[in-house]
């Protein structure tokens, strides 16, 4: 039986993806901080799919607790899976951010996912299969449409995805980047937000199964609200054509006068 670990799993994307890989057969590794609420799905998933659940607790933000994971990632029975979907945002700009703020979401948005991926790898490597799964966010092509910092730790979460299946795409790993845009989940609550202000609010049902359809198919990033594929397509075109110019050792005519 393959086994999927994720992260965030007591809520919203990753309560969903948790019921939709138990459907699938897989065993799981729930991760979050909230033991209730993952005891309770792990009860509600045993009996409805007689499938292996592990409750793991843990504050992905606290070094200790977040080595506690990697621990099971690099533990047998291997992981398969890797979710990494546990994330936060943070409401304001730059300006008066609170330090401690900041820090604690580039632990949980950048530095977890991170840390957690370099766990999970070698297995996956020296196995030959395996895939991790990225939830990003749309907001990482959009990062005018967002102050302060949550953007950028998206943004990172999809450029790592990217530079990770370029190192290992080849060796039997498949990687996603998933990119929702605005879609039902606490996040809003979270920051002090009114998710009845936000305009064309996607389902978290929705998105998930959106997103396992881009899963299936082995999509390198999934953004399941863009109706029209040829959209990410010629965004890629348009990235590759921009990087043509890197390689010139003077700078561009226009910089030189």
């Amino acid at each position: 039986m393959t086994i999927a670990l994720i992260t965030g799993a007591s809520s919203g994307i990753g309560t969903i993806y948790a019921r939709r890989l138990a459907a699938r057969g897989h065993g799981l590794v729930l991760v979050a901080r909230a033991a209730d609420r993952l005891n309770a799905l792990a009860d509600e998933l045993r009996t409805a799919h007689d499938v292996p659940v592990e409750v793991l607790v843990a504050d992905l933000t606290d070094a200790a607790q977040l080595e506690r994971v990697a621990d099971r990632l690099r533990a047998d029975p291997p992981i398969d899976i890797l979710v990494n979907n546990a994330g936060a945002g943070l409401a304001g700009g730059m300006a008066h951010a609170d330090p401690a703020a900041l820090e604690s979401l580039l632990r949980l948005n950048a530095l977890a996912p991170t840390l957690l991926t370099a766990a999970v790898l070698g297995g996956m490597l020296a196995r030959g299969s395996g895939s991790i799964v990225n939830i990003a966010s749309a907001l990482a092509l959009l990062p005018e449409y967002s102050h302060g910092i949550y953007a950028a730790t998206k943004s990172y979460v999809m450029t790592m995805s990217q530079s990770l299946n370029a190192e290992v795409g080849d060796k039997g790993i498949y990687v996603q980047a998933v990119l929702p845009a605005a879609t039902r989940t606490e996040i809003y609550d979270r920051m002090g937000g009114d998710i009845s202000k936000v305009p064309d609010v996607m389902d978290v049902e929705d998105l998930v199964d959106a997103a396992l359809i881009g899963f299936d198919r082995r999509e390198l990033v999934t953004i399941p609200p863009v109706p029209d594929a040829e959209s990410w397509t010629a965004f890629e075109h348009a990235r590759m054509n921009l990087a043509q110019g890197f390689s010139n050792a003077e700078p561009a005519e226009r910089y030189r006068r």
